[in-house]
């Protein structure tokens, strides 16, 4: 019988919501037992957080002053050690998780399963390649443990609030590397919605000319509470920082409501976006290929399409 822990990712003392979509993963397998594991130098609010999630059974905290800040060097041994028993790890297809999961399957000596976005049986997953043209079935083997990261945007979060599971401290006797140090976390500020769980989010293309232009897509953004995002072409011209990035080589999200504003659609930029209910895009081509996957499209000069939405929003 399957048992699966679940790596908690969090960040200033918040549970991210990446790890209830992880949940989610976990209860498709129909295991026998969904623990969340929790590492940080006082996990005890994010371990609180993870116990309210359906369907977890057990949260096991790791409390030592070197899990503070989340290098993936000086968690992955504990983790490692940790999985004794489980017959699968997972973690979400976040940054967090793309650098800690590879490090525990090493560790292991096991192959990693990266972004699983169904569940076919509990050693059988599906998973995008070729930047999202295609999807490949595979299948691990049932005799080693398994490794896999979570593509986020294709799971929703598991219930929250309802569950209540018991909390247990787990003591590891592991050697932790000391070759690794934690230097400073730079990330900018923002008031706006995080841009891989909003529900809604405008991105601005190389089309919108600058990044004094791109001024307008964050007014827009604001004005109907949407995250911002960006494609790389925008990224690579300087209009906006590399965090905004959505794509294959940026961030995959799945919102409700999703505006490419002056936006080509670029494969590699569909492919994060593929899980989006609702794609309008805004593109003075006409034959640009983001019209292919949008639900509605307008073909004009952005600068004037906008400022007649934001009138007809009154």
């Amino acid at each position: 019988m399957s048992k699966i822990l679940v790596i908690a990712e969090h960040q200033g003392g918040k549970l991210n919501t990446a790890t209830a979509r992880a949940v989610s993963a976990a209860i498709a397998v129909n295991p026998e037992a969904i623990d969340v594991l929790v590492l940080s130098d006082a996990p005890d609010a994010v371990a609180a957080e993870a116990a309210r999630i359906d369907g977890v059974s057990r949260v096991l905290t790791v409390a030592k002053a070197e899990n503070a800040h989340p290098l993936a060097a000086v968690l992955a041994p504990q983790i490692a050690q940790a999985a004794a028993g489980y017959s699968h790890v997972f973690a979400p297809s976040t940054t967090f998780g793309k650098d800690l999961a590879p490090r525990v399957a090493a560790l292991l000596g096991v192959a990693q399963v990266s972004d699983v976005m169904s569940v076919e049986s509990s050693h059988t997953f599906k998973r995008p390649i070729y930047a999202g043209n295609a999807i490949i079935t595979v299948e691990a083997n049932p005799a080693h443990t398994v490794v896999a990261t979570i593509r986020t945007a294709s799971w929703s979060a598991a219930a929250n609030g309802t569950g209540s599971a018991p909390v247990e401290a787990l003591t590891l006797d592991v050697a932790l590397p000391t070759h690794t140090r934690f230097v400073e976390l730079q990330q900018g500020s923002s008031d706006r919605p995080d841009l891989q769980s909003a529900s809604k989010v405008v991105s601005g293309g190389r089309g919108v000319g600058s990044k004094e232009n791109f001024d307008i897509i964050y007014k827009f953004a604001d004005r109907i509470g949407a995250a911002v995002g960006a494609s790389r072409a925008a990224v690579d011209a300087g209009y906006c920082p590399n965090e905004m990035q959505v794509g294959q080589t940026g961030k995959i999200i799945a919102p409700e409501l999703y505006l490419a504003i002056g936006i080509s659609g670029a494969i590699q930029h569909l492919t994060g976006i593929k899980d989006a209910g609702t794609i309008v895009a805004i593109n003075k081509d006409g034959e640009a290929p983001i019209f292919e996957v949008a639900d509605f499209g307008l073909v004009g000069d952005l600068f004037k399409i906008i400022p007649e939405l934001e009138a007809a929003l009154g």
